[in-house]
């Protein structure tokens, strides 16, 4: 059997793989990552491992509805800093 891909190269080939038409990032829930990444890695949890990445600057996450969206660093959008844009609009 051949050798395993790593936690990064599984990742980042599941974002380019997975995601949709039109879109830059995956759902880990709707798009099956979860449970592919449990099945692939005998159940280990992907959500302990796609932190690690993120911290390490490997992938991007950004939290939506369900779950998270993962991206690769040059794909992800760009976070909106809602603090100080209610700050501008109250003229502060």
């Amino acid at each position: 059997m051949s050798e395993k891909l790593s936690y990064e190269e599984f990742v980042k080939k599941a974002i380019v793989s997975l995601r949709k038409e039109g879109y830059k990032g995956i759902h880990t829930v709707y798009s099956g990552f979860n449970q592919a990444f449990k099945k692939y890695y005998d159940g280990e949890d992907p959500i302990k491992v796609t932190n690690q990445l993120a911290d390490e600057g490997k992938i991007v996450i950004r939290p939506v509805k369900g779950g998270v969206m993962l991206y690769l660093p040059e794909d992800a959008p760009a976070l909106q800093n809602r603090g100080d844009e209610a700050l501008k609009q109250m003229g502060l």
